[in-house]
């Protein structure tokens, strides 16, 4: 299994929304490297999921249902698009300044290419990212 993080702002796709509609088709992704993560993406790759720019923090567990398949959005076939569904919400969000001031996570994606709205996590980054959100996965 591999772990991701995917980044959107609240006001245009909330973790809330996501929860309300169970699952989404994470679309709209027009960055060469995070397409390419994107379709790295496996079924039950677990995703954590970050609120940016409003908030800036780690709100949430996702978990990838569909693989990559061309992004509905667009009728140009260099995008793809993968499904998701919620898994858990963080009893504690993890924001941005928490995971700077936390020194096993200095190399994290995130804090490295922050402007990457897809990115790999580390399975000790993950495991860490869900202490720090006080959040266990069944």
């Amino acid at each position: 299994m591999n772990y991701w993080l995917v980044k959107s702002e609240p006001y245009k796709y909330s973790w809330d929304d996501l929860l309300k509609d169970k699952w989404t088709y994470w679309d709209g992704v027009r960055n060469y490297a995070a397409r390419n993560h994107m379709r790295d993406m496996k079924k039950g790759d677990l995703v954590l999921y970050y609120h940016s720019n409003e908030g800036k923090e780690i709100v949430g567990c996702s978990r990838v249902i569909k693989e990559a398949y061309q992004d509905p959005t667009t009728d140009d076939d260099k995008w793809s698009a993968v499904d998701i569904e919620p898994v858990a919400t963080f009893k504690k969000t993890v924001t941005l300044k928490d995971i700077k001031a936390t020194p096993e996570l200095a190399e994290m994606k995130l804090v490295k290419i922050g402007r990457l709205s897809v990115s790999p996590v580390t399975p000790d980054e993950f495991d860490l990212i869900l202490k720090m959100g006080e959040t266990q996965l069944n």
